[in-house]
C-alpha cells in the first residue's frame, strides 16, 4: 500500500498527506467524540475534555516521538532533522501514554478534578485511538511480526506482505488492534453499571499490559533494552503490576468497606 493519501499537494513537490497522519487524526477525532459523549453521560461538562486535549495532545505526541528517538538514536544521529518527520512513523504508544498520564495528573490538580474519575472518563477514548492508530502501522509497513514461510498461512489477517522485504510477516499490528477492540467492549459494558473509581484504569493497565506483552514477543522491529528483552515488554509488566496494586489497595478495599 502507498504510504501517501495525496502526493505533491497543490503541485508542490514534497507536500504529501500521509495515510499514517490521516489515520492518527481520525483516531484522535473519534476518541474526542467518545470522551465528550461520556462526559455528558456522567453529567460532566464536555469543555473539560476539550481543555485537556489541547494540552495533552501535543505533549503526548512529543513524548511518543521522544521515546522512539531515544531508543532508535542511531537512525537520527547523522540527520537529526528527521526527528521531526513523524509522518514516516515512529510514535511509540508508551511514550504517548506516559505523556498523557503526566498531563492528566497536573491538569486534574489544577482543575481540582478527581484524577481517577477523570481517567475513567477518558481511558476508553485512549483505547479507541489505539485501535485505529495501529492501522497506521499497516500503511507504513511497520510493527510486524515473525516471517511467515508457510504459504497456507500467507493471508491477511494472520499475516501481512511487507513490500520492502518482499516477505510475509505476522500482522501483529492487527492482533493488537483486535485485542484493544475486545478491551474497549469490556470497558463499555462495565461502565454501563455503577463502578468504583479507577476500575476502568485498572482494566486498561492489566488488559492492555498483558496483550502488549504477548504480542510484542512476536514482533521483529521492537525496541530492545538488551538482547532478548524488549522495552515494551518491561513496561507492559509494570502496567500489569500497577493495575493489580491499584485494584487491590484502592478498589477492593473500598468494596470491602461498603459491605
Amino acid at each position: 500500500m502507498q504510504p501517501y493519501m495525496i502526493e505533491n499537494l497543490f503541485g508542490i513537490e514534497g507536500w504529501n498527506i500521509a495515510w499514517y497522519g490521516v489515520i492518527i487524526g481520525v483516531g484522535i477525532f473519534l476518541g474526542l467524540a467518545l470522551a465528550s459523549y461520556r462526559a455528558k453521560k456522567y453529567n460532566e461538562k464536555p469543555e473539560i475534555i476539550y481543555d485537556f486535549i489541547l494540552i495533552a495532545l501535543p505533549v503526548s505526541i512529543i513524548c511518543a516521538r521522544a521515546y522512539y528517538v531515544i531508543f532508535e538514536w542511531e537512525k537520527y544521529a547523522d540527520n537529526p532533522i528527521k526527528i521531526f518527520a513523524i509522518w514516516e512513523g515512529g510514535l511509540a504508544i508508551y511514550g504517548g501514554v506516559l505523556g498523557g498520564l503526566l498531563t492528566a495528573i497536573i491538569f486534574c490538580n489544577l482543575k481540582h478534578f478527581p484524577l481517577l474519575n477523570f481517567l475513567d472518563l477518558i481511558i476508553p477514548s485512549l483505547v479507541l485511538g489505539q485501535i485505529i492508530g495501529r492501522w497506521g502501522n499497516f500503511t507504513n509497513q511497520e510493527a510486524f511480526g515473525n516471517i511467515v514461510t508457510d504459504t497456507a498461512k500467507q493471508f491477511f489477517p494472520y499475516a501481512v506482505f511487507v513490500e520492502e522485504l518482499g516477505e510475509w510477516h505476522q500482522a501483529t499490528f492487527f492482533y493488537e488492534s483486535m485485542w484493544n477492540l475486545c478491551l474497549l467492549i469490556i470497558m463499555l459494558i462495565v461502565s454501563r453499571k455503577p463502578h468504583k473509581r479507577g476500575l476502568l484504569l485498572c482494566l486498561y493497565f492489566i488488559g492492555y499490559g498483558i496483550g502488549r506483552f504477548l504480542i510484542e514477543g512476536l514482533r521483529t522491529d521492537s525496541l530492545y533494552i538488551f538482547p532478548g528483552l524488549r522495552v515494551s515488554q518491561i513496561l507492559s509488566l509494570i502496567l500489569v503490576v500497577v493495575g493489580f496494586i491499584l485494584w487491590y489497595f484502592k478498589i477492593r478495599k473500598e468494596e470491602s468497606q461498603d459491605k
